[in-house]
């Protein structure tokens, strides 16, 4: 058969991620799988803010997945706020375009 070259395709997403409640303190995942060529880069954004992980921030308690996921080393809540609470949606992209993943809300489970 002829053997024809891999086309780029832009992003899309193959994995959503879901909504999650966790309790404070404990570790939580977020899903995302994209796929594309070339493979796309993911970024994560909540309530419209972008995320920054540990590869900003080395002290940084998130960590961005090879696969795109995002992980959460253990929730912060504090008394004053819960910072990692929130409506949270991953954003692939690459040279062909951008796809984004269905919203998940991550919400503290109550004291």
């Amino acid at each position: 058969g002829s053997h024809t070259p891999l086309e780029d395709t832009a992003p899309r997403i193959v994995e959503h991620p879901t909504d999650v409640l966790v309790s404070k303190g404990e570790p939580a995942t977020l899903s995302c799988k994209a796929e594309g060529r070339p493979a796309p880069v993911v970024e994560w954004y909540k309530d419209g803010e972008r995320v920054e992980t540990d590869r900003e921030d080395p002290r940084s308690h998130r960590t961005l997945l090879p696969g795109g996921s995002l992980f959460f080393l253990r929730i912060l809540h504090g008394r004053r706020g819960k910072p990692d609470e929130g409506v949270y949606v991953c954003v692939a992209r690459n040279y062909l375009g951008e796809a984004t993943s269905r919203n998940a809300s991550l919400e503290v489970a109550g004291e």
